[in-house]
């Protein structure tokens, strides 16, 4: 008789049932949506509010408080879609900015919790204690009260009258920026830390092998600084590559659209080959290539069908696509080539002194690195309130690294700051990626109370332009393909970062 395992019919298999109804689902939730949406449509409409997108070219007739374009310019008109895009640029810059230095604060205060000195324990609770229990937005509107009762802004404002100026305007500070001789200073050091680090992995190996300590970091460290050092004064003699990028940049313009086609489609095709192949090499045991679960194939299937989406857009979808590959990278080659061009060889860092713009009313002028009043309220407030989760969140993963990694770690000779360093941390952050991706995702979006205090983010802004055209639902709609976007990217990069820090198995 027959014993031999059998496939179940398609109807009672649990892979395929498990993907159809997650395809039901999916179509059902969107089919809502549409519904949803065209009985908005439908609503507004009757009231002489036809939903549409057209305005995003209009006039914005608005000024903005801060960003990257206020008011109309000679070179740039202000429209709806760049008063918008304005917001957002304003609230990458808080969000981006405000998750390194809330980070960088929360490790710190984690640690200090966990701290021997009775001081630096008991500052840090009381740190974390107040400040996660206020609610963000009070800690806002207290950062704007205690910044606009500052001084007045003067000649004379400090605390260092010409360097650091803070006033009830804002904060200003010495602007460090880019200059001409930057890129063939990086170029330069580039270049130059590829030998520093071969020697530095040689050192390494050698250390494992033989004991004793090879200095590999301190060879590194001290290679860097000399490096740095040359590349200072000698960076113009890498302006030999301008010529070399504009070379690139004329056979990057001469590519014609259909070979940029062709280019994309095997770019896409090769990603999803690459990615198969990858996924079966993770499923290679010692005995062979393991058995495929159904789930597997939908996933390979799914690569493919991913891959033939993207040559029909390329090919037929969107065929201005390779055009606009073609000029953009010849634009940035010829950039590039700018950049080494003769002459561009000087300091590649330079600084600004904030400086004050005098008339009916002194205010800052272009050169300093100036936060207004408002942009620092907000900063503050979600930095602080930020910060003091996320030293929760490193005081709970410390915690979890069994106490025996630590009294091994003392007993090969190891300080507090060497174990903390190198056995501790690399293993409680296993434990606090999740919930640091967590409040990265929050700080991002409690960058909208910034309406609270009249900084000129995206829903601030937002606001301002469905007041003048009524577009509600549309400029919501903007809201929520931006904020999903934002989850998304951050969310994408923790968890490749979580899966990078897991433990690998058998």
């Amino acid at each position: 008789m027959f014993t031999g395992h059998t496939r179940p019919p398609i109807w009672r298999n649990t892979s395929v049932l498990k993907w159809l109804v997650q395809i039901v689902v999916l179509v059902a939730v969107l089919a809502v949506f549409w519904f949803l949406a065209a009985q908005a449509r439908t609503n507004l409409s009757a009231k002489g509010i036809p939903v549409s997108y057209d305005w995003l070219d209009e006039p914005a007739n608005i000024q903005l408080g801060e960003g990257i374009q206020t008011v109309d310019t000679d070179e740039r008109r202000l429209t709806m879609s760049r008063a918008l895009w304005v917001g957002m640029v304003n609230t990458l810059r808080i969000a981006s900015i405000g998750i390194i230095v809330s980070t960088i604060i929360g490790i710190a205060v984690g640690i200090a919790r966990l701290s021997k000195n009775w001081l630096a324990r008991k500052v840090s609770s009381i740190y974390v204690e107040t400040l996660r229990n206020v609610p963000v937005l009070v800690q806002i509107i207290l950062w704007l009260a205690i910044l606009g009762s500052l001084g007045k802004l003067t000649a004379e404002s400090g605390p260092i009258p010409g360097w650091v100026i803070v006033s009830q305007k804002g904060i200003s500070l010495p602007r460090v920026f880019l200059a001409d001789g930057f890129y063939q200073f990086l170029a330069m050091v580039l270049v130059a830390m590829v030998p520093v680090w071969f020697v530095r992995r040689s050192l390494k190996r050698r250390q494992d092998r033989e004991g004793g300590n090879a200095h590999a970091t301190g060879f590194t460290m001290g290679a860097l600084l000399v490096v740095l050092v040359v590349a200072w004064f000698a960076n113009p003699v890498m302006a030999f590559l301008g010529p070399i990028f504009g070379a690139v940049e004329s056979a990057w313009g001469s590519i014609p659209q259909g070979v940029m086609q062709v280019l994309l489609s095997v770019a896409a095709l090769g990603g999803a080959v690459l990615w198969i192949k990858r996924f079966l090499d993770s499923r290679r045991t010692p005995a062979g290539l393991a058995k495929l679960i159904d789930d597997d194939w939908f996933r390979m299937v799914f690569a493919v069908i991913a891959a033939l989406i993207a040559v029909f857009v390329v090919v037929r979808g969107w065929p201005g696509l390779s055009s606009w590959m073609v000029n953009s990278g010849s634009d940035l080659f010829g950039v590039i080539a700018d950049k080494f061009g003769d002459g561009r060889g000087s300091r590649p860092i330079d600084a600004m002194k904030p400086t004050l713009s005098e008339g009916r009313f002194v205010n800052y002028g272009p050169t300093g690195l100036t936060m207004t009043v408002f942009y620092a309220s907000l900063f503050f407030g979600l930095v602080f309130y930020t910060s003091s989760f996320i030293a929760e969140i490193v005081r709970g993963g410390i915690l979890a690294v069994p106490a025996g990694q630590s009294e091994a770690a003392a007993a090969l000779g190891l300080s507090r700051g060497q174990a903390l360093r190198k056995v501790v941390l690399p293993q409680a952050f296993r434990v606090i990626m999740p919930p640091l991706g967590n409040q990265y995702l929050n700080i991002t979006k409690n960058t909208s109370l910034g309406i609270a205090v009249g900084f000129s983010e995206i829903v601030q802004v937002g606001q301002t332009v469905y007041n003048k055209n009524s577009q509600t639902l549309a400029v919501f709609s903007i809201y929520m393909v931006f904020y999903l976007a934002c989850s998304l990217s951050i969310s994408s990069v923790v968890n490749t970062i979580n899966r990078r820090l897991a433990i690998v198995e058998r």
